[in-house]
């Protein structure tokens, strides 16, 4: 439904997004992920049409909306647009904040759209509250409705939860994508929070220096990262030195030998960096590994601890809150993993162009 093909983004001479391309299909939800200064909101401000192109082009359901020379009005885009702060008018109260947009439709059809989005979004009967008197929650319901009752193709949202404390945060982003899905809506969230990322979306684009490194589901971003820079942003874990074994599927390390589900395309003996996550290492029975407990960190059902090993490399395990075990203590861990991702420790710069690896996409 929407493509973006190739664009690259300038404040003055400066470019802030290049090359970056991707698509989204007709009611999937997808989010743009990256630290702050990345891009993602340069993006998601071309899409709205707020931010020319300087290369490139961005199209919706084969429609052209920008490409160098042409840049239509975001009122003629049919997007709809949710913002950080809400962005209500204070003046005016919710009932015609909500109808805003529905200026070509007739007196009687504007109550019943600003009604059945009220219902959407379970505020009904708050109609003539003002901003002020409504939570942030509340607020952030009625932004949806404003922006929804358009019926817009697209909707976009930038960084829409961040103002919102952690428990509320996580309550309205799920409710905000069943909405979403109930109605077919395909949606595009900017966010930093990669948890939130991954609860909300069906695909997630990584950011970084204003360049797309992967495109690709949660489970992909998370499992088989398409580069380091995707493999140190996302999730938790730690790079183990190891050295490619007689097998090209299989890497040595001092956790021993490794077997992963692919080849990797380096001779016996390169040195490469393994990324272990926390749910890969495991308490031993027997024959593991002898680890000392250097940091831990209570989170209720369980534990995060950092290990180290005999030579002085570290990795982290997740486990089971029930057995407490004490700074210093002596374990021992093996490793139960079904993705190996292994980086040559001589080449860690991010690829060119960004892996897609979902043929949904």
């Amino acid at each position: 439904m929407l493509q973006v093909q190739d664009i690259q983004c300038r404040y003055d001479d400066t470019n802030v997004v290049s090359d970056v391309r991707f698509h989204v299909n007709q009611g999937d939800i997808c989010s743009l992920l990256g630290p702050s200064g990345c891009g993602k909101t340069t993006i998601l401000r071309a899409i709205a049409g707020f931010q020319p192109l300087h290369r490139g082009k961005i199209l919706l359901n084969d429609r052209c909306l920008s490409e160098p020379g042409l840049q239509l009005t975001p009122e003629q885009r049919n997007i709809g647009m949710v913002f950080q702060d809400y962005a209500l008018f204070p003046h005016l109260n919710v009932f015609d904040n909500i109808r805003f947009g529905l200026s070509k439709l007739s007196a009687a059809k504007q109550r019943e759209q600003v009604r059945r989005m009220l219902s959407l979004v379970r505020l009904d009967g708050i109609e003539e509250r003002f901003p002020h008197e409504l939570s942030g929650g509340q607020q952030q319901r009625i932004a949806l409705a404003r922006a929804l009752a358009p019926s817009p193709q697209l909707l976009l949202m930038d960084e829409p939860f961040s103002n919102l404390d952690a428990e509320l945060r996580k309550q309205l982003s799920v409710e905000v994508r069943d909405i979403l899905k109930e109605l077919g809506i395909s949606a595009i969230l900017v966010t930093h929070d990669q948890h939130e990322a991954f609860a909300f979306s069906d695909q997630v684009g990584l950011l970084y220096h204003g360049k797309l490194q992967q495109w690709d589901t949660p489970f992909n971003l998370y499992h088989e990262p398409a580069n380091r820079i995707v493999a140190d942003f996302i999730g938790e874990g730690c790079f183990l030195p190891g050295m490619i074994g007689d097998e090209s599927n299989t890497v040595n390390t001092e956790l021993g030998p490794l077997m992963g589900n692919r080849a990797y395309p380096w001779p016996s003996g390169t040195p490469v960096d393994v990324l272990l996550r926390p749910d890969d290492v495991v308490l031993a029975d027997i024959g593991g590994l002898s680890a000392i407990i250097e940091k831990k960190v209570f989170s209720g059902s369980a534990t995060m601890y950092t290990l180290r090993l005999p030579t002085g490399s570290r990795v982290e395990a997740l486990l089971p809150s029930h057995r407490d075990y004490e700074l210093g203590e002596s374990v021992q861990i093996t490793t139960e993993l079904e993705h190996l991702i292994a980086f040559a420790q001589d080449n860690i710069a991010p690829t060119a162009k960004p892996v897609h690896r979902n043929s949904a996409i």
